[in-house]
């Protein structure tokens, strides 16, 4: 990103993305809170189903380098991560927008499928065997993308 440029909306975020054909990282990330005061209608909002605790959550999204590029506003904690992007109209970005593409986790699946590939999520237990054409060939050019070459050409596979 250059600097003096401002991204101040998920869409001036995207737009930035695919203009510069870098790729995005996106994640949900929980903040534990106080509990709401008893009698407070939505106090059972804030329990998160993952950690059993009190807490909002927000949506981050960086650039491969680790730079912040949108921060969300935060949810109750009862929220899930692809609710939370579908919420805020990332879906749809990112289906009628650029070509880029984000990685996110597994809190993230079935992104993918909406967005046409550009969301890239860890492989669906059910896709383990018989896996639909399009998850095949997005993983296969996502593993020759990430393959490392030595010297003499051929490639190593990377260990993770």
């Amino acid at each position: 990103m250059s600097p003096g440029v401002r991204l101040r909306t998920l869409t001036e975020v995207v737009d930035h993305l695919g203009t510069s054909r870098k790729t995005g990282i996106i994640d949900g990330t929980e903040i534990r809170v106080r509990r709401p005061a008893a009698g407070r209608k939505d106090r059972d909002k804030f329990i998160s189903g993952k950690s059993k605790q009190n807490a909002v959550k927000t949506m981050v999204l960086t650039d491969a380098d680790g730079r912040m590029l949108f921060c969300s506003p935060t949810r109750p904690g009862n929220c899930a991560d692809i609710t939370h992007a579908r919420q805020l109209g990332l879906v749809k970005l990112l289906a009628d927008g650029p070509a880029l593409e984000i990685l996110a986790d597994a809190g993230y699946q079935g992104l993918g499928a909406q967005t046409g590939g550009r969301a890239v999520t860890p492989p669906h237990r059910k896709f383990k065997k018989n896996a639909p054409d399009w998850y095949e060939e997005m993983h296969e050019r996502q593993r020759k993308a990430r393959t490392p070459h030595d010297a003499s050409g051929s490639s190593t596979a990377l260990r993770t």
